[in-house]
């Protein structure tokens, strides 16, 4: 996609190293306009690996820039997303600085996560849940082919839940 910067970004394990860069990144604006009520409790959470869990940094050239959580929602400790089936993942993604909104990273962030999902031939689906009023955020998972499911309150947050089914994926009918 000719919008999309030539660079090149990967995904590491987030670590106890990352955590005032974390903290940091919570501070942002954008971060709690994004996630206002949500305490990732960093301290504990990158001393611990459950199983369905990946807390990743997104690098480029080796300077982080942003945050992925892939989650098996199934197995999920805090049962966040409910009763779900099988064979789903959810994502949880941000850019750390206000000054790399923008710029095609976020995308690119998510093409790297989807295909870890997908890697797993049993993976069904994935999901994300962006805040109701985040309107910029929707329009990005749109143009990533994520469909609309449902309006859903999670905790203090009124959510729109998007899936992005392996075939719409795999068959290229998202739109990256």
């Amino acid at each position: 996609m000719s919008d999309i910067p030539e660079v090149t970004l990967n995904l590491r394990s987030a670590t106890s190293a990352d955590l005032t860069l974390l903290q940091h990144w919570d501070k942002q604006p954008h971060v709690i306009a994004s996630d206002p009520n949500d305490d990732w409790a960093w301290e504990i959470e990158l001393e611990r690996d459950p199983e369905g869990r990946e807390q990743l940094i997104a690098e480029i050239d080796g300077r982080p820039i942003g945050f992925i959580q892939i989650i098996d929602p199934a197995k999920e400790e805090s049962h966040y997303w409910g009763n779900v089936p099988e064979n789903l993942r959810a994502i949880d993604i941000w850019i750390g600085e206000e000054t790399d909104l923008g710029k095609g990273y976020g995308t690119k962030m998510m093409q790297l996560a989807l295909s870890r999902c997908f890697t797993d031939s049993q993976v069904k689906a994935v999901l994300v849940d962006p805040l109701a009023n985040n309107i910029r955020a929707h329009n990005f998972y749109e143009r990533l082919g994520f469909q609309f499911i449902e309006q859903r309150r999670f905790g203090n947050d009124d959510c729109f839940v998007y899936c992005l089914e392996r075939e719409d994926w795999h068959t290229g009918n998202s739109r990256f």
